[in-house]
């Protein structure tokens, strides 16, 4: 089943680093993946996020105001 990865943030370096990290951790798991960046302030706090940037799988809000480890998202993505 593919996992539905969005990063929230407004493209400013920690949001770009942490869609990098997303991308490595799903590729190191070997998993069917779609990578959405969401830039729309509007769109971010209908997740109930205050602070970017955040990381969402499957429309769960994983990590908000900070960039995780890449094996934080490892465990996140599992």
């Amino acid at each position: 089943m593919k996992k539905i990865i969005k990063i929230l943030g407004t493209g400013c370096p920690k949001c770009i680093k942490l869609a990098e990290l997303a991308e490595q951790a799903a590729i190191k798991l070997g998993i069917d993946y779609e990578l959405d960046k969401v830039t729309d302030i509007n769109d971010i706090i209908s997740y109930g996020v205050m602070l970017t940037p955040a990381l969402v799988v499957d429309g769960d809000v994983k990590v908000a105001g900070s960039v995780p480890s890449i094996d934080q998202i490892v465990d996140y993505l599992r």
